[in-house]
């Protein structure tokens, strides 16, 4: 089965805006076994959008469009698909009702006919309700195939995705199966794993595949397995990952199906009941971002000293002014005084640790553009490494991030 993933709207064309939707929306099609064909990204023109839905039937089962469902003139999806499909609009009242209620009880603003105006939809439409805005989602027959019409705005689509198309897909169409088993590994590039797996790689059948994923220090090697019957895939699925795991058994740092290693660091700590606090200088706070991102962070993270400044490092961690002085604060041993104050001062079990210089100049210390210390500090002591991450600001900032992840990892597991 295919699926055509289609975006509408000119903010993503010019690069106001990036497009996420679309990266949500394919990751999720493939974890129910539908291969996504194409992604396209079109104006808001009438020709262009008639176009783009032509040409995405001809190849796709069903199509899935974002976008172009606003109040304004700007957006005319709707318009567009009652002219493709040869149908017209309609007011929904239940539609209505809650464009009306939204109003009253959340948006300051009063209510307009343009706003109104966004209960109209196909009359041969399916609405899937948007519990979290104005502007519904559609479900309706094309010419060929089918189409669903999901706002752009990215948590509301999302929603509507996961709790409406989703399951009306998976009840509407025979689907493969569709495994993924992912391996993670440190300290070995990818041709280097390539080279070593040659022999296991060459010998895959057809319906199981690898893929190289690599990223920041690591390589995720995603084993695949597609097939018509569920216990003879997961068997096969099972099998090919084992023999992979044990030809990389030395640099295996852990296992995912697709999981963020923020993700399972909160699992690691919420189950032994441990909390989590960071100190952060050349990152700024961007470790502290990804954690909280997680769904029932507050189980474990405490908080975060963004300490950018030396004066914070002094004044809020209690770092020793003779220790920045003798080492520098592009050191170890800072980072290693960071992570204890930051325990210290937030009553944490662990505590992790960023000082580095992520350029463009070197600011307070002489330590090349790309130095990062980082410290992980816990009831066994404290751990202190410094690392070269290149000379990329953002590229650093990052790789500090997961390296600071990786270091947490380790900890946590001898708690």
């Amino acid at each position: 089965m295919y699926a055509e993933i289609l975006t509408i709207g000119d903010e993503i064309l010019i690069g106001q805006i990036v497009d996420t939707n679309s990266a949500f929306i394919a990751a999720e099609l493939h974890k129910i076994g539908v291969s996504v064909y194409q992604i396209s990204s079109v104006q808001d023109n009438r020709e262009h959008i008639l176009t783009a839905l032509k040409e995405a039937e001809s190849r796709a089962d069903i199509v899935i469009i974002t976008g172009g469902l606003g109040p304004t003139r700007d957006d005319i999806t709707k318009h567009t698909l009652c002219e493709y499909t040869g149908d017209r609009l309609r007011e929904d009242k239940e539609v209505l009702r809650h464009i009306e209620y939204l109003f009253s009880n959340y948006i300051s603003t009063p209510i307009s006919d343009l706003n109104r105006k966004q209960a109209l939809v196909p009359s041969r439409a399916d609405v899937l309700h948007n519990a979290h805005g104005t502007a519904p989602g559609m479900w309706l027959k094309g010419r060929r195939g089918v189409l669903v019409s999901l706002p752009g705005v990215p948590f509301e689509m999302k929603a509507l995705f996961t709790e409406h198309v989703v399951p009306r897909i998976i009840a509407s169409y025979d689907r493969p199966v569709l495994l993924h088993h992912t391996l993670i590994t440190y300290g070995l590039g990818e041709s280097a794993i390539a080279d070593r797996i040659e022999t296991w790689e060459d010998a895959l059948p057809g319906h199981i595949r690898l893929a190289y994923l690599p990223n920041l220090g690591k390589v995720r090697l995603r084993v695949s397995a597609r097939g018509t019957d569920p216990e003879a895939v997961q068997e096969d699925l099972d099998r090919y990952v084992g023999e992979l795991r044990d030809q990389l058994a030395d640099i295996l740092f852990g296992e995912s199906d697709g999981e963020a290693l923020e993700a399972t660091l909160a699992k690691l700590f919420t189950a032994r009941g441990a909390t989590l606090a960071t100190a952060e200088s050349c990152t700024g706070g961007a470790i502290a971002a990804q954690l909280t991102a997680v769904p029932g962070a507050s189980n474990f993270f405490l908080g975060s000293v963004v300490s950018y400044a030396t004066g914070v490092k002094k004044d809020v961690l209690g770092v020793d002014p003779g220790l920045i002085e003798a080492h520098s604060v592009v050191s170890p041993e800072v980072a290693g005084a960071m992570a204890e104050g930051a325990r210290k001062v937030l009553g944490a079990d662990i505590a992790v640790a960023t000082t580095g210089n992520a350029g463009p100049a070197k600011g307070e210390s002489d330590a090349a553009v790309g130095t990062v210390a980082i410290a992980v500090s816990g009831p066994g002591g404290t751990r202190a490494e410094v690392f070269t991450m290149g000379n990329h600001r953002e590229r650093i900032v990052r790789k500090s991030v997961h390296k600071a992840f990786e270091m947490l990892r380790e900890e946590i597991l001898k708690f």
